[in-house]
């Protein structure tokens, strides 16, 4: 099969420049971005979101590209508006391998270039992928940069409190609500802003747990830097748990689906609770 059918001579002059300039790629090189290859991406861009077509590429009969995530949103091709048809561009997709793709987010600042096969691991966890807001069970969609997320909780999220010190005490209230409930809480030390966050949540047959645990509003690298203690205590017993802070780009989600955190059902809360209160010591210390 021809490589695009239909085309111009400027057309076939360009697939042409894309041939030649592939042989001087290397296909073990992961970091760095020449000239080759970052001219060599452009011919992958999707003319709907500019974003990356990468494989498995398909083309229209004309052999126009449009990426996988706009290609199910249209009825024909947005370059010749002729139908899209399901053919393979087996010659692109074998160029693609060969590709160092920038990061989609090189715009925030990202410098990273990948092949395609590695650009969904790393814009997962890339450091300048968009924050989003930390409020655990709100609605909230916001998403911004890190810098912007402490003048989003305080303008649009004004019940936070905040408590100053290495050492607080976080007061969730009224323990016994029934169903789903989140307390959130702020301490600042360090330089820096920590989100306190208790979940209760019901498992299966009306068992509810509680799970505590504190994420930094910060990096993964800046979260490596402190530990935390949460301490239960009262009536001559305790219960402590102590971990590394999360970023707030990993969120908490995941750790308390695998109750990486302080896990306690209503029976311990009950335990050390008072007057239907629950009071949490909160230390924060650096590494």
């Amino acid at each position: 099969m021809s490589f695009l059918k239909q085309e111009s001579s400027k057309s076939r002059s360009s697939i042409s420049s894309i041939s030649s300039s592939t042989s001087v790629l290397g296909t073990g090189s992961v970091s760095g971005t020449t000239a080759s290859s970052t001219d060599l991406a452009s011919f992958f861009e999707c003319p709907v979101c500019f974003e990356y077509v990468l494989p498995p590429i398909l083309q229209c009969p004309s052999g126009h590209l449009v990426c996988s995530n706009c290609r199910p949103k249209l009825s024909c091709c947005p370059t010749c508006r002729g139908p899209l048809g399901n053919i393979r561009n087996l010659a692109m997709e074998k160029v693609a391998s060969t590709v160092l793709f920038p990061c989609k987010f090189s715009t925030s600042g990202c410098q990273v270039s990948m092949l395609h096969t590695d650009k969904g691991d790393h814009e997962e966890v890339c450091e300048y992928r968009p924050y989003s807001c930390p409020c655990p069970g709100a609605s909230c969609k916001w998403q911004g940069a890190l810098e912007q997320v402490m003048p989003h909780l305080l303008n649009q999220h004004r019940s936070i409190t905040t408590l100053q010190g290495e050492d607080i005490v976080f007061l969730a209230t009224d323990i016994a609500l029934p169903g789903a409930v989140d307390w959130v809480m702020m301490q600042s030390c360090f330089g820096h802003h920590f989100m306190l966050v208790l979940e209760k949540q019901e498992k299966y047959d009306g068992l509810q747990q509680f799970f505590a645990i504190v994420q930094l509003i910060g990096t993964r690298k800046q979260a490596d830097n402190f530990a935390y203690r949460l301490e239960l205590s009262g009536h001559r017993r305790r219960l402590t748990w102590e971990a590394t802070p999360r970023s707030i780009h990993e969120g908490v989600s995941s750790a308390i689906l695998n109750s990486d955190c302080l896990v306690f059902d209503t029976s311990i809360a009950q335990l050390f609770a008072e007057n239907g209160n629950l009071g949490i010591n909160v230390t924060i210390n650096m590494c």
